[in-house]
């Protein structure tokens, strides 16, 4: 898992990581803030007050944010965070880093079209359920007209690039989802203004794009809201998959989430997925399945995830949707 994440490195490690490695080119704002509290001992002693698995970065920043931290120079947010650590933490203790990014469904896409439909797809770790609609959004792949849902154009436009590798192989048309369904610890409502704001405050500063898309994608999914079940993912995803229609393909999915599990955890929901039927479709850390071998052999990037289909990498993917380079044949 990152360092970031990881509740057995030190605070200040899990900072210095997250700056260099993570927010690094992505967020100016979080890579200087990262940076700062890495060292600093003042700041350190307050983020050292909540349990180690609230310490990471983005659920301390993103608290921060949502109670109104302002993108500046790392001196002014700790004197903000300082004055106004009791709310921050207090929402840190009682939210969890549930970033749902529409834009995911751009690196689902190509492996979702070449597997038979109509489908039933199940997420894990779905937050809101945002990256259950993948036929309700468009899509640009460099090299490719654009794809468009049935009815039309959609409000939500996800651009992906293609790098390099092997050419992926981009469906003609959606798939079919029949039904869709999620769990998560604490599933948020699109339809609550709070829970879109906790999930607004998720994305990062700079990235405007992804905040307008969020709202959007929100927008969609409030008008058929999905069936989200609350729990732990091992723990309910087999009798949630039995629930789903006979005649469709069940996939089960899911994003920069079972990097939060043990070694243990990820072993059994890896023999779960083995045991049920369908098809699995992960997009994690490269060390989080070393069951799945990792194509180093095609260039990457260091935070690129293994996109992977039935515990074969098919792809190395941008986290947040942006990019993918197909290792797989098409």
């Amino acid at each position: 898992m990152p360092t970031s994440t990881d509740a057995s490195a030190s605070t200040a490690e899990r900072y210095r990581s997250f700056a260099e490695v993570e927010a690094r080119g992505m967020s100016a704002t979080y890579e200087a803030w990262a940076a700062g509290v890495a060292t600093d001992a003042a700041t350190l002693r307050l983020i050292d007050e909540l349990p180690a698995s609230k310490r990471q970065p983005n659920l301390v920043f993103s608290a921060a944010r949502l109670l109104g931290a302002q993108p500046g120079p790392y001196p002014a947010f700790a004197d903000w965070l300082a004055a106004h650590w009791s709310d921050v933490r207090e929402v840190a203790l009682t939210h969890a880093t549930q970033t749902n990014e529409a834009a995911r469904c751009a690196l689902h896409l190509p492996a979702l079209g070449a597997i038979d439909g109509p489908i039933a797809l199940l997420e894990v770790g779905a937050s809101a359920g945002l990256c259950l609609y993948p036929d309700r959004y468009s899509y640009r792949y460099t090299g490719h007209p654009r794809l468009d849902p049935a009815d039309g154009p959609s409000t939500v436009e996800l651009d992906c690039a293609f790098r390099g590798g092997t050419p992926a192989p981009v469906p003609e048309r959606l798939p079919e989802i029949v039904w869709r369904a999620g769990i998560d610890l604490n599933p948020l409502d699109v339809r609550s203004p709070a829970d879109v704001d906790w999930l607004d405050a998720l994305v990062w500063p700079e990235h405007e794009d992804r905040r307008t898309r969020l709202r959007a994608a929100a927008r969609i999914a409030a008008r058929n809201p999905p069936h989200l079940v609350g729990g732990d993912l091992n723990e309910q995803v087999a009798a949630l998959a039995a629930s789903a229609p006979a005649d469709a393909t069940l996939v089960v999915l899911h994003t920069a989430v079972l990097m939060y599990l043990d070694e243990a955890g990820r072993e059994r929901f890896a023999r779960q997925m083995r045991d049920l039927p369908g098809h699995w479709l992960s997009c994690e850390g490269r060390s989080v399945f070393p069951g799945i071998r990792v194509r180093d052999d095609v260039e990457n990037d260091s935070v690129d995830l293994v996109l992977a289909l039935d515990g074969v990498q098919v792809a190395w993917a941008q986290p947040h949707g942006r990019a993918l380079t197909w290792v797989a044949n098409p």
